[in-house]
């Protein structure tokens, strides 16, 4: 299934992905069809697995400069694909997995491929969000609702996900828990084997909890980086959701880069990570423990 998925979703044919293109709507609508067959709960527009919403016209002048080095396409709409598991006893309480649906698209060429297929980013972690789906989907129905959503838009400003923002299919104040799935398709060396990593760790308690629910995770190893605002997680964090993301992005070169094609994804550490977090998320959403954020460690609101 994960190399199914990945194989797909990374494919040349789906041409990068492009943000707010074609690509992305195929991308989205192949995770709905799953997410169907499961059997799930639809949480987009109008009983449907999708969530569609209109990008600003026009684009902020940093996104439009941005694009102007990529495929020149119509950039007018952008798709989340979104299902519900609804929970037992604690319904009213969710677990939101998520992660992007979205790359780079068409662009500048390297070595003469102009693909910006993003394998790792963030195939990998759509590949892992429709994996623990599949998974959970087929167990013991959990005590708490537990949300999938894959987002559209992340690479030009979270568009997607100011979209579940603004119509999310559950209250907000109903997330217990945001875990994004970003760059999970190579192990990273700064960390032990098998080993993922959680950015903001110390910010809140859910990481050390998970870990000692059997999650092989750790601090986020690069901190220079920033990593905790560079996601679809810091908008929910902003919102007071305990929301951050699991990786193992070890800086390699070819992030946004044509090279970041199935080629390098390490299947091995794929499985063994996605399998990982089976468990201590089933423990989540079957506890009724909250994670919390430790003293000045919320983000501010947005302005």
């Amino acid at each position: 299934m994960v190399r199914a998925d990945m194989g797909f979703l990374a494919d040349d044919e789906m041409h990068g992905r492009g943000s707010a293109t074609r690509d992305e709507h195929i991308a989205a609508l192949f995770a709905a069809s799953q997410f169907q067959a499961l059997g799930l709960e639809p949480g987009g527009d109008n009983g449907t697995f999708i969530q569609k919403t209109a990008l600003p016209n026009p684009l902020p002048e940093r996104v439009q400069q941005h694009l102007s080095h990529f495929e020149n396409t119509p950039r007018k709409e952008t798709w989340n694909a979104i299902a519900i598991l609804r929970g037992t006893s604690e319904a009213n309480e969710t677990v939101l997995l998520t992660a992007h649906l979205d790359h780079l698209g068409i662009g500048p060429a390297a070595n003469g491929d102009n693909i910006y297929n993003g394998a790792d980013d963030d195939a990998s972690g759509t590949t892992a969000v429709l994996a623990l789906a599949h998974i959970l989907a087929a167990g013991k129905r959990p005590a708490r609702t537990i949300v999938f959503a894959l987002f559209g838009s992340e690479e030009i400003g979270g568009f997607g996900n100011r979209a579940f923002l603004a119509h999310p299919p559950v209250p907000l104040k109903s997330i217990i828990a945001n875990l994004e799935f970003e760059m999970i398709g190579r192990p990273d060396p700064a960390v032990p084997e098998d080993t993922l990593w959680l950015t903001g760790y110390k910010r809140t308690n859910l990481g050390p909890e998970l870990a000692r629910h059997g999650a092989h995770l750790v601090a986020d190893p690069h901190p220079a980086q920033h990593f905790f605002r560079r996601s679809d997680n810091y908008a929910l964090a902003q919102q007071g959701i305990i929301a951050q993301t699991v990786s193992s992005f070890g800086l390699h070169k070819d992030y946004h880069q044509p090279s970041d094609e199935l080629s390098k994804i390490d299947f091995n550490h794929m499985d063994r990570a996605i399998a990982s977090m089976v468990e201590p998320i089933q423990w989540l959403a079957g506890t009724n423990w909250k994670p919390a954020w430790e003293p000045r460690q919320q983000p501010a609101p947005e302005k």
